[in-house]
Order: C-alpha cells, then structure tokens, then sequence
C-alpha cells in the first residue's frame, strides 16, 4: 500500500528534539523522505503497523503529532510538484 505520513514533533525541549530526530530515523527505514517531515511509503499492513507501534513508544502524545493518509495504488505516480519538488521513483530496481 501507499502511504503518506507526516509528523510535527514539538521541539522546544531538548528531549523534543531527541524524539524528531528518532521520528525520522524510524521513517527513513520505511520510506522516502520528500519534504522534511513527510514520508511517502510503501508498506503492507503488518510494516505499517510496526512502523507506527514503533512511533507511538517514541512520541509525547500531549506535544507530538503523526498524520498517516492511506493512497490509492497509483497515489505516488499522479502527484502534481510545483517549484523544487521532484517525483521520487519508489518501485525501480534497488542497486547496491
């Protein structure tokens, strides 16, 4: 499934900053960052509900907030960008 996930993690207080940056890394292991606190993610059922397991053990549920969107199958290849954004491959053969 395609997934769009975004998060605004209150980062007044040191440990704030500390849960941003832990935020992103777990998302960077599941997706593409496209702007600096959206991933888009191509995920099934069981990684979703990891990744979010995951996020929910490391936000303030008082300060943060996580906002995931479900796309239809096709979401990630009829995205419209305007200015600097660029379309961002997610199925082409991964090099190493």
């Amino acid at each position: 499934m395609h997934i769009l996930l975004t998060y605004d993690v209150n980062t007044t207080t040191p440990e704030g900053r500390r849960r941003l940056r832990s935020v992103a890394k777990l998302c960077e292991g599941y997706g593409q960052r496209v702007q600096k606190s959206v991933f888009e993610i191509l995920s099934d059922e069981p990684g979703l509900l990891k990744l979010l397991d995951r996020i929910m053990r490391t936000i303030d549920e008082e300060a943060d907030s996580i906002r995931v969107y479900r796309l239809p199958p096709d979401g990630f290849t009829t995205v419209r960008t305007l200015g600097q954004a660029r379309l961002t491959p997610h199925n082409d053969a991964l090099i190493l």
